[in-house]
């Protein structure tokens, strides 16, 4: 059976699709407008040989099929757009980048946790009493010596330490530092190290969790 050139590319970008559809679950998006087409030809010839090409048979009476491909161009899947980050978060983002650096932790982390601590909200107080973009509680802000907690800057840095250091004290699990951070380290030593079950704190690993991860993918 002869291969032809142009076929080995149909064959390895028909392997390329069935590979992203095992590995993704779906296909890139396709643009509507064809940008070409391609003609397969199956026959016998003379020797009995068959052959899967291209190009057409020297005699009709060989051919046993022909069919016609169209090729889409393609472009990789979009990254989602982001609608939930608050319209003031570009005015932090100098201060979040030179911060995460110190502490050694994400950029995008550190604005995930922001966003869903505060709305990026330098004067935000909780009912429990936490202060600023970070929410610290008092205690943590003495711990950190944070004095005034609605100043960005020295909130900002209270929180990326404790932040680093839950990180560390749960061997960087996210899921535990984070879970700490809502609801005290001790609530999560108490479980075993693991996610206490609170509602509210169920919910907060989850949305900083996925916030994360979508600001990972446009850094």
């Amino acid at each position: 059976m002869r291969n032809d050139t142009h076929l080995k590319r149909m064959i390895n970008k028909a392997s390329y699709y069935i590979a992203l559809v095992l590995t993704l679950g779906y296909l890139p998006i396709i643009v509507a407008d064809a940008t070409s087409s391609v003609t397969v030809y199956k026959y016998i010839d003379a020797q009995g040989v068959i052959h899967l090409t291209n190009r057409p048979p020297q005699s009709p009476k060989q051919l046993l099929y022909a069919r016609s491909y169209l090729i889409y161009p393609t472009q990789p899947p979009a990254i989602p757009k982001l609608k939930t980050l608050s319209p003031h978060h570009h005015d932090y983002t100098p201060l979040i980048e030179t911060v995460a650096q110190q502490a050694q932790l994400p950029a995008a982390l550190l604005q995930a946790v922001i966003q869903v601590e505060s709305a990026y909200n330098p004067t935000a107080v909780s009912p429990k009493g936490a202060v600023g973009l970070m929410q610290l509680m008092p205690a943590t802000a003495k711990r950190y010596g944070v004095i005034d907690r609605t100043d960005p800057s020295t909130n900002l840095n209270g929180g990326a330490r404790y932040l680093r250091d839950l990180l560390t004290l749960f061997n960087e699990d996210l899921a535990l530092a984070l879970a700490a951070y809502n609801a005290g380290e001790q609530a999560v030593k108490k479980y075993g190290n693991r996610v206490p079950p609170y509602q509210e704190t169920t919910r907060y690993v989850n949305k900083v969790r996925k916030l994360y991860e979508q600001l990972s993918l446009i850094r």
